[in-house]
């Protein structure tokens, strides 16, 4: 056999027991995760749900599209309100949650309850309402806050077996809020739909 040949075999061999080693080093090298986890709904979710750990699942998924705020553990959204509906599968992060991030910076999100229930029938969250009330005296109507977005409606509270109607949750510029959150403890509150 020509040496050239022999190289040729020597050199060709020595490539395929290089090949063999390093596909058996990879092989047991243990694999890394390329995933993170994220809490997602594990059904269709109304807005203004008391979230529980059976309302969520845990998943996986690369970490370029699991968002920044995304909740990784069950128990932290634990008796959490979501103030949007959210379909199975949807990410369940700090901006779905009724809190700050729901409302955003120089607002307040303030709790109302309707004097006509059935009027909370009417709203879903983003609706732009004005919410109106009566002068002190109990004549003339006058509008406490304008152009306000309901963040969440929860549906027909129930407290010691008496129905208390619907409570809207409303994000308010902060100087507008307290005045109706003081307006709707003395006096029945209601919302225009703009």
């Amino acid at each position: 056999m020509p040496r050239f040949a022999t190289r040729s075999l020597t050199l060709r061999r020595s490539v395929a027991v290089l090949l063999v080693l390093l596909a058996a080093v990879l092989w047991l090298r243990p694999v890394t995760d390329r995933t993170a986890p994220m809490l997602v709904a594990s059904r269709a979710l109304a807005p203004g749900v008391d979230l529980s750990a059976s309302d969520v699942r845990v998943v996986r998924a690369p970490p370029e599209v699991v968002p920044l705020a995304a909740f990784t553990e069950p128990a932290a959204i634990a008796g959490r309100v979501l103030a949007g509906a959210a379909g199975e599968g949807e990410p369940i992060t700090e901006a779905r949650l009724v809190g700050p991030s729901a409302v955003g910076p120089g607002f307040a999100a303030v709790p109302v309850r309707l004097s006509d229930p059935s009027v909370a029938e009417l709203v879903r969250p983003g609706s732009r309402v004005d919410i109106v009330s009566t002068d002190k005296r109990g004549g003339e109507a006058v509008v406490l806050a304008r152009d306000a977005t309901v963040v969440t409606v929860r549906r027909d509270d129930q407290v010691n077996g008496g129905r208390r109607g619907s409570l809207l949750l409303i994000a308010l510029a902060r100087d507008s809020a307290a005045r109706v959150a003081s307006s709707s403890l003395e006096r029945p509150v209601t919302v225009t739909l703009r």
